[in-house]
């Protein structure tokens, strides 16, 4: 065993890994990647095929984003947030509000952001570490809101089944992954939960198994937003309306790459803004083109109510208009948050830095005398850290050319013909994909949808194998998740599928 497996086995406590099973074997130790490739100490190579856990977006080693971190470092590599500013975290902030706000929105006065029209546009900038203080951030401010502006003294927030949005104390509050929250119920306040779009698992639709993606022939009467309609009239009659709806858009990641139908997103922030509730985005994991690039084409959900077993889950994968590049989820359904969290993607995987965009009104509900003690009190040591605000610039400037948003939309294509190859495996389930984000669900017989026990390690047994050819990746229970950098190639793609389709024979 090589010298630096020993001292990882000796030292150190991996996050989310059972550690008996880890002390098994000797672990891979990875040293220098180059692109998609990472190599560990033995000099095996291997495809990042999970983009090192979502993060990565250009693949490793890029020498644009290199070089911006060597040029920040010629000058200075922290000074506090504190009572001071600096230059990479001011110029970051302007480029996330542009971001945003498509169009020429992000230009306009503070007076006119105060308006009815532009009340919703996200204009202030909160700088943390990563996507769990991104959400606790949101959190925070979304609660001292509701009681500065009389919405309700006890905010309570609504949150999907399933979803994960961090490990902080109020991040796992918001969470409603029992194997992962619940031993902590003690520590968190309540939140309420309504359920998830899962249309492949959902208990409307009526539809039976197919060799396709369930989005596209579920046989329901959108009855999961009835039911979520039905949650938020509870509340509000209460004379309490939910403080903020808390979402993943287009996919729950943790969930197991739950995917959204189209529409529904849409269709859902509208009903909750109607019943008072503010809309908190966590696009910690779909933001920065991870989930496609353009506008969706979007379905009536209320209107269109069909029974057709092709009806209303028929056109999720829409028609894309090529001129849009946008690089977040709520954007592709034209669905404008109150606060959003961004991480994972911010520095292009380089260094961890976090962000969570709010509106004009709520940044003016913390303005008073400073002995009113109106005060925001919350805050990091490496809020707006000059390396990760540098890089976080070029990472941008990397997504916005016409490069890589072409390779963005080959390489979602290259994933959409690859993945039709699973299909002829009868273990595969469902297969979801929205943009470059793959969830591969795992079950004992397609015709059923039995799941395997989580005693059974399916979803892990098979990523092993699929590591021993060459590809890396994490399951989500049964999920197997793919989400390769943007750089990947076309035989990478191939690759990695191919590595999936091998495992699963061999292991299932």
């Amino acid at each position: 065993m090589h010298r630096l497996a020993e001292l990882d086995r000796r030292f150190l406590w991996h996050p989310f890994t059972q550690m008996r099973d880890w002390l098994r074997r000797e672990p891979i130790v990875l040293v220098e990647g180059q692109g998609t490739v990472v190599r560990d100490v033995h000099g095996r190579e291997y495809l990042d095929a999970n983009s090192s856990i979502w993060t990565n977006l250009h693949g490793h080693n890029h020498p644009q984003l290199n070089a911006a971190v060597r040029e920040q470092l010629k000058k200075i590599a922290h000074t506090s947030a504190l009572g001071l500013a600096n230059e990479p975290a001011s110029l970051l902030a302007e480029r996330l509000v542009e971001m945003t706000n498509p169009g020429q929105q992000a230009n306009a006065s503070e007076a006119s952001a105060r308006s009815a029209t532009g009340s919703h546009l996200l204009r202030k900038v909160f700088f943390s570490d990563d996507g769990s203080t991104a959400m606790e951030v949101a959190l925070k401010l979304a609660y001292e809101f509701a009681r500065r502006s009389r919405r309700s003294n006890k905010p309570k927030f609504l949150s999907l089944e399933n979803a994960y949005h961090g490990d902080t104390v109020g991040a796992v509050a918001l969470g409603h992954i029992d194997l992962f929250h619940q031993r902590y119920r003690g520590l968190v306040f309540k939140t309420d939960k309504v359920m998830s779009p899962y249309c492949y698992r959902c208990r409307f639709n009526r539809a039976v198994p197919e060799r396709a993606d369930a989005r596209d022939y579920r046989k329901c009467h959108w009855e999961c937003l009835e039911v979520f309609e039905r949650k938020l009239k509870i509340q509000r009659r209460k004379g309490n309306a939910y403080a903020a709806f808390v979402f993943e858009p287009l996919v729950q990641g943790a969930a197991g790459m739950i995917a959204q139908p189209s529409g529904w997103l849409k269709e859902a922030t509208g009903i909750a803004r109607e019943h008072g509730a503010l809309l908190l985005a966590d696009e910690v994991m779909t933001g920065f083109g991870r989930t496609g690039t353009a506008a969706l084409r979007q379905e009536s959900a209320p209107q269109t109510k069909t029974s057709h077993p092709k009806g209303s889950g028929s056109t999720h994968r829409a028609e894309q208009r090529r001129d849009t590049p946008f690089l977040l989820a709520c954007q592709r359904e034209n669905v404008q948050p109150d606060f959003v969290a961004l991480a994972k993607g911010l520095t292009g995987g380089y260094l961890p830095m976090a962000a969570t965009l709010t509106t004009q009104k709520i940044f003016d509900a913390f303005l008073g005398k400073y002995e009113e003690f109106k005060t925001f009190f919350h805050g990091h040591s490496f809020t707006g850290n000059q390396l990760g605000a540098a890089v976080a610039l070029s990472n941008l400037k990397l997504l916005e050319t016409p490069n890589s948003s072409n390779a963005r939309r080959v390489l979602e294509t290259t994933l959409t013909a690859e993945l039709k190859r699973l299909w002829a495996r009868s273990k595969v389930g469902d297969i979801r994909q929205v943009g470059l984000c793959v969830g591969v669900e795992l079950v004992k017989s397609w015709r059923t949808r039995e799941p395997f026990s989580l005693r059974e390690r399916a979803g892990i047994r098979v990523c092993e194998a699929m590591s021993r050819r060459g590809v890396l990746t994490r399951p989500i229970g049964n999920v197997v998740v793919l989400m390769p950098p943007y750089c990947s190639t076309k035989a990478q793609v191939q690759k990695m599928v191919s590595a999936m389709d091998e495992a699963i024979a061999e292991v299932l």
